[in-house]
């Protein structure tokens, strides 16, 4: 269980492709505080930790993970979010996330508005997830209001600090996205598509 709230960045340093599995090496300021088999959120997908040297650590992401994500276009040098699972206790301060993608969409605009930005993000309908005007979306991982709610689509505002402490800051359109939808809109939307 995570809340949406990105602790640090991690950059991609090796991919290695084994069968259908693709093991993911990245270097990470939080890498001597894990251990392995913890869960760690990366761009909003739960990994687990499977290996640990120096400050870096691997993940292993299995072929269902990689067809439901964006993980098929990291790259080495990507910046990913990165956040642990939550403790017993914490503070919420997102929402309540699972850290499993529901499906992955695409910038269709960015733009600066007096300090902060605005983006805006396509997503496939036929998947039956939607948003809710001012209820929660995990984008890459990150916990944010919903506004300008449409069909297929949804906006987002961010502010300073997410945009530099996030990999919004890299995004333009046409970038693929995980999304994980909220809890409580994706139960309100199975109840609409089984009546």
């Amino acid at each position: 269980m995570f809340t949406g709230i990105i602790e640090t960045l991690g950059t991609i340093q090796e991919i290695k492709k084994e069968n259908t599995n693709i093991h993911i090496k990245i270097n990470s300021s939080i890498t001597n505080e894990l251990k392995i088999d913890q869960s760690v959120a990366h761009n909003g997908i739960c990994l687990t930790v499977v290996a640990i040297e120096d400050s870096f650590y691997t993940v292993t992401a299995i072929d269902e993970t990689i067809k439901k994500t964006n993980l098929a276009h990291w790259k080495v040098g990507d910046k990913v979010n990165l956040e642990r699972a939550m403790k017993l206790g914490d503070r919420l301060d997102g929402h309540i996330v699972q850290g499993h993608v529901d499906q992955t969409g695409t910038c269709i605009a960015a733009e600066q508005t007096n300090g902060s930005w605005l983006y805006t993000f396509e997503y496939d309908e036929k998947l039956n997830n939607i948003t809710i005007e001012k209820g929660s979306i995990t984008v890459n991982g990150v916990s944010l209001t919903v506004v300008n709610s449409k069909k297929n689509q949804f906006s987002v505002a961010i502010i300073p600090y997410t945009y530099e402490n996030t990999n919004f800051k890299n995004f333009k359109i046409g970038t693929k996205v995980n999304l994980e939808f909220d809890v409580i809109g994706k139960y309100i939307s199975r109840l609409y598509a089984n009546q």
